[in-house]
């Protein structure tokens, strides 16, 4: 009795709070995150949220670790050396597809980002794509889609010429006039080259003429979603958290961004970005207007889309479950 008086005491005058609150405080639990590819304006929700404290308030102590190609991501997530991977969903499937033992559980990007993106007057419309030359990279995972473009708007394949290169010699061969435009991404290659070359840039979506496919999502391994679903859950809590602050706020995301990378530059080309990311957040029959709500019938459309074009076959192709859950959303 006589000890919880002095206890007491010494809490109200404020010797030993601190060291009460240390002891009582719960450790965070450690969790990293690899992005899809060096840090850009796509990624401001993510840093917002670890800056903010999103994450810690969900007892969360999140590293960030930029990537290098959703790829990548993907092998590190399957691994279990990250937690979680941002990386593009459709290159995830191909992966589980063969064995790998991840699942999506949250999709960002509900609409692809892909496009052809050219320098303002090169390539007027998707018709007038015929006889150009289109820069892309093999092995990623938008040029698969190129032959389904071109079948959407009625362009034979063998009217389009490519020249082939990493994703640098691609943005090069733009610039130096090599080609007349690259297929790549929206929330990347459209952002930036405008500042690159100083002028408009002509962005063919390719969701504008029916290509259905998921993009951008958080994955990460069977044995975590096993073995740490409260994490998972509270993991896509803060996330969800964090990129609907970057909604209200895209200019505010984006200086977070800035501030933590203060190497990346370009401030006009990161905020168009995070903009363009932001409007293919949602896709038709969406299952609630938050972030990552969405129709899980969409896995079966990439699915069709992969089994076609990516270079899936129909014996490795199973059920949207197979892939994604939505058990851990808010």
């Amino acid at each position: 009795m006589i000890w919880r008086n002095v206890i007491a005491l010494c809490i109200a005058s404020g010797l030993v709070a601190p060291a009460l609150a240390q002891t009582a405080a719960k450790p965070l639990d450690k969790a990293v995150l690899m992005l899809n590819w060096f840090a850009y304006g796509e990624h401001a929700p993510f840093v917002l949220g670890r800056d903010k404290g999103f994450y810690r308030d969900e007892g969360i102590d999140l590293e960030i670790q930029e990537g290098r190609g959703s790829g990548v991501t993907v092998q590190a997530a399957a691994a279990g050396t990250v937690t979680f991977g941002l990386a593009d969903v459709t290159v995830m499937m191909k992966a589980v597809a063969k064995g790998a033992p991840l699942k999506a559980v949250g999709v960002l990007l509900q609409r692809t980002p892909a496009a052809i993106v050219s320098p303002e007057g090169k390539i007027k419309d998707p018709k007038d794509v015929a006889g150009k030359i289109i820069a892309i990279t093999p092995g990623d995972a938008v040029t698969p889609l190129l032959p389904l473009y071109l079948k959407k708007i009625g362009v034979a394949d063998s009217s389009v010429r490519t020249v082939s290169g990493d994703a640098q010699t691609k943005l090069n061969a733009v610039v130096n006039n090599q080609a007349d435009g690259l297929i790549g991404y929206t929330t990347e290659q459209g952002a930036r080259l405008p500042d690159i070359i100083n002028k408009p840039v002509t962005m063919l979506r390719f969701t504008d003429v029916g290509v259905n496919i998921v993009s951008l999502g958080i994955v990460t391994s069977n044995e975590t979603i096993k073995s740490r679903g409260d994490l998972v859950k509270r993991f896509m809590r803060a996330t969800t958290r964090a990129v609907e602050a970057a909604q209200k706020d895209p200019k505010g995301a984006i200086d977070v961004l800035l501030a933590a990378y203060p190497k990346m530059g370009l401030p006009d080309a990161q905020l168009r970005s995070l903009q363009y990311s932001q409007a293919l957040y949602s896709a038709p029959n969406a299952l609630g207007p938050r972030p990552f709500q969405m129709n899980p019938a969409l896995i079966a459309d990439t699915l069709d889309v992969l089994t076609q074009y990516g270079g899936m076959t129909a014996s490795e192709r199973g059920q949207p479950t197979d892939y994604y859950t939505a058990e851990f959303l808010p």
